[in-house]
């Protein structure tokens, strides 16, 4: 992957994605449902994002469960294709709110409240 997808903001906002979707590793399955690795990824989203992305995505995707380079590749490349800028690195309630609008969406469980959270007991 090249320097275009390489910014604090980003780092911080993956760290806040693995924290809040994994507890940093400590579920690498979910609990009745498909999502699996560091970043919770199902099969769909990997599969659209093998397509776009072939160049940097040559794995399987059950690979994702305990291969936290390839997960980290398919976050980054997930947050990648949305059109809104990312926040700045240090504004944590915005990186929490991007990653509810344009990760876990309106339609997973997590909250804003809980992504500041993990990330300030897991990542900071």
């Amino acid at each position: 992957m090249g320097a275009e997808f390489y910014s604090d903001a980003a780092i911080n906002l993956l760290l806040g994605t693995f924290a809040q979707e994994s507890h940093l590793g400590k579920w690498r399955k979910q609990i009745k449902g498909p999502a699996l690795g560091i970043c919770q990824c199902e099969r769909a989203t990997f599969d659209w994002l093998k397509k776009k992305y072939p160049k940097f995505i040559k794995s399987e995707f059950e690979m994702i469960e305990n291969d936290d380079s390839l997960a980290i590749i398919v976050t980054r490349l997930r947050y990648y294709t949305i059109l809104d800028p990312l926040p700045e690195a240090n504004d944590l309630p915005k990186l929490a709110k991007y990653w509810k609008d344009f990760y876990n969406t309106k339609y997973g469980k997590g909250t804003v409240e809980e992504f500041i959270s993990n990330y300030r007991r897991l990542v900071a």
